[in-house]
């Protein structure tokens, strides 16, 4: 079955259909199971919030481990970021924090996008002259090695109009289409997102938390 979804030509085979299938059955079955089990859930929820902050840092770059993040979390208020790397969690954490306890009030939208990137990076100063304004300068996609060499993995849409006018289609689209089943329609847009990367910097870290926004929103929890 060939689709074409955005800018996007889609071969659903029966495995798909049957994957995602699987996982909306799950999920009807999510609110019973979490009535049942609130204590321990609550605790995994814990658990799993300082697993994914620590990974979606890590993957770009940070080097802090997920006992370091959980004590970091703990003592914020009391922590003076002057590094990077917590600077970089916290960033992702207070984000993270907003979109799950706010997100049926967070619109699908430029204007959002562009305060969420602007929550995530509001603890570094090295990032305040391009935080939740689109790229000035054409960026590319690099894969980081240990030995310090960098290998560039695809270029993105270029700076200016052409960014700008990405971004707007990819949210029109988003808004306008009520067909396709939202798991792949958020995938999409993730997708779409990174290949677009809109801001200077932090474009994975907000792509990451943009899919968790996008599946609250459709209520998967």
């Amino acid at each position: 079955m060939e689709n074409i979804v955005h800018t996007f030509k889609i071969n659903l085979d029966w495995k798909l259909v049957g994957q995602i299938s699987y996982i909306d059955r799950f999920d009807a079955s999510w609110a019973s199971i979490e009535k049942k089990e609130g204590q321990s859930l609550n605790q995994l929820k814990s658990i799993a919030t300082v697993r994914s902050v620590g990974a979606s840092t890590r993957i770009e770059g940070s080097k802090m481990s997920d006992k370091e993040v959980e004590v970091l979390l703990k003592e914020i208020d009391i922590t003076k970021l002057s590094d990077r790397d917590s600077q970089e969690v916290v960033g992702y954490f207070e984000t993270l924090d907003i979109i799950t306890e706010s997100f049926d009030d967070i619109d699908i939208k430029e204007s959002s996008i562009k305060n969420l990137h602007n929550i995530l990076m509001k603890h570094s100063k090295k990032d305040e002259w391009h935080k939740s304004d689109y790229k000035q300068h054409t960026n590319a996609v690099e894969a980081s090695y240990p030995d310090g060499t960098k290998q560039i993995i695809f270029q993105t849409t270029k700076a200016g109009f052409a960014t700008q006018d990405a971004m707007k289609a990819l949210v029109d689209w988003y808004e306008k289409d009520k067909t396709t089943h939202p798991l792949v329609k958020s995938a999409l847009f993730a997708y779409e997102f990174v290949s677009i990367h809109p801001f200077q910097d932090g474009n994975g870290r907000l792509s990451r938390l943009l899919s968790t926004l996008l599946l609250l929103k459709n209520r998967y929890n």
